[in-house]
């Protein structure tokens, strides 16, 4: 993730009353298409985190149902889960990294590995990033340019 490369949506633009295409950024998440399904979800919902903590904006407000139960906000401009091989998953991040405007948050192969945070740090640490393996990758950048990178992807089945 680069700090400098700050993504996200100024209050004005946050319009909850209109279709996601609407919006200015676009949100996709891709995940290893060939992982079982339980650890293909778990990677998807762990970049998820991380984008939502980084991306200013992209959750609507806080919703209450007919009883008064309130509901935490849902991303308002939508999330788009795709598939594609674990093959081409460096290359798409290492492509939206150099891409001006997009947020990337990613979820090495390390990150299933342990159950110990510190252990993922160090294992991480030590692996050449040439060399990672991803299970998902998050994106968030202007529609054009999120489009290019994933053109030619399939929703997750």
């Amino acid at each position: 993730m680069d700090a400098v490369n700050q993504v996200g949506f100024e209050p004005e633009e946050i319009r909850t009353d209109e279709p996601t295409r609407s919006a200015r950024l676009k949100w996709v998440i891709v995940v290893d298409e060939n992982m079982p399904a339980g650890r293909a979800v778990n990677a998807a919902v762990c970049v998820a985190a991380a984008t939502t903590a980084s991306v200013t904006g992209l959750l609507g407000p806080d919703a209450k149902d007919g009883t008064g139960s309130v509901h935490p906000g849902l991303p308002w401009a939508g999330c788009t889960v795709l598939g594609a091989g674990a093959d081409k998953l460096p290359g798409l991040r290492a492509k939206a990294v150099g891409s001006l405007g997009v947020f990337v948050a990613d979820m090495p192969a390390n990150g299933q590995s342990t159950r110990v945070y510190d252990e993922y740090l160090r294992q991480l640490g030590e692996t050449d990033s040439e060399t990672l393996a991803y299970h998902a990758v998050s994106l968030v950048g202007p529609r054009n340019r999120i489009d290019k990178l994933v053109k030619g992807l399939a929703l997750l089945a």
